[in-house]
């Protein structure tokens, strides 16, 4: 039980930690480190959709064939489907852009930008959760150390993500301590989605390689739509680049020798 509790806590650990960068560095972050941090977590996201997630799901089919990949196509274009909605419906402001996206509001700029990184944490606090969930049940192909593996992962791109969020609501002109506690709540939304799927586990049970295969939609939905485009504009995308392979090696070796 104190693993599970580990695992659901852990990326929420890392929203917080770097949110409170925010103390510590006087002036805003430079648009190279965003770019590496951005391409940073976005190769975590996908390294951990596609080994803790993808193949995992995959390998509980007990047929051949299509029959093999049906759940995990399925899965993965539902949780497309359903960030899909949620990006359309929810107002929210990403980091340097000008114009809000979803419904019209008149939500503040600060709330808005929270909601962006809100947008981002939900599926990951899913996908911690459904891993947790099958290893839970006994699923011989996921373990709580591979749900570990996955949180620590999710943890290690959470820090730069909550400076990326903190240090911009500085810069709107919020105190630094105003910063820091908006920064991290974007992420509690992770430890919720996780206790939820847990929850459910015993509904979720019977189709654990759509929900697997669900939040690996959603993760990689977030990472085609939000990450990879605001780490790509303009200048230094180059650093995006090698960013995306640092964080997909990490998270690829992570959960390969922890899980």
């Amino acid at each position: 039980m104190n693993l599970v509790i580990i695992a659901i806590l852990i990326p929420f650990a890392g929203t917080i930690l770097g949110s409170a960068f925010v103390f510590f560095m006087k002036k805003e972050m430079t648009l190279q480190l965003q770019k590496m941090l951005l391409g940073f977590a976005s190769g975590v996201m996908v390294a951990a959709s596609v080994w803790s997630l993808l193949i995992p799901s995959m390998e509980m089919s007990v047929t051949d064939g299509w029959g093999k990949i049906i759940p995990t196509s399925v899965g993965f274009m539902l949780g497309i489907v359903f960030l899909l909605l949620i990006d359309y419906i929810t107002p929210h402001l990403h980091i340097n852009a000008d114009a809000p996206e979803g419904i019209k509001s008149r939500l503040s700029k600060t709330a808005m930008l929270s909601l962006a990184v809100t947008i981002h944490n939900l599926p990951e606090g899913m996908a911690v959760g459904v891993v947790i969930a099958g290893a839970l049940q006994n699923n011989v192909d996921l373990s709580l150390m591979g749900a570990v593996a996955m949180s620590l992962g999710i943890a290690i791109q959470n820090i730069p993500e909550g400076a990326i969020i903190s240090m911009p609501m500085k810069a709107a002109g919020n105190s630094r301590l105003r910063s820091f506690i908006i920064g991290s709540l974007s992420g509690a939304v992770e430890p919720l989605g996780a206790v939820l799927m847990i929850l459910l586990s015993n509904v979720i049970s019977p189709v654990m390689p759509y929900m697997l295969s669900f939040a690996a939609g959603a993760m990689i939905y977030v990472v085609v739509e939000e990450l990879i485009p605001e780490a790509s504009q303009g200048e230094h995308s180059n650093l995006s680049t090698i960013g995306f392979s640092i964080g997909f090696v990490i998270m690829m070796i992570m959960d390969v020798v922890l899980g």
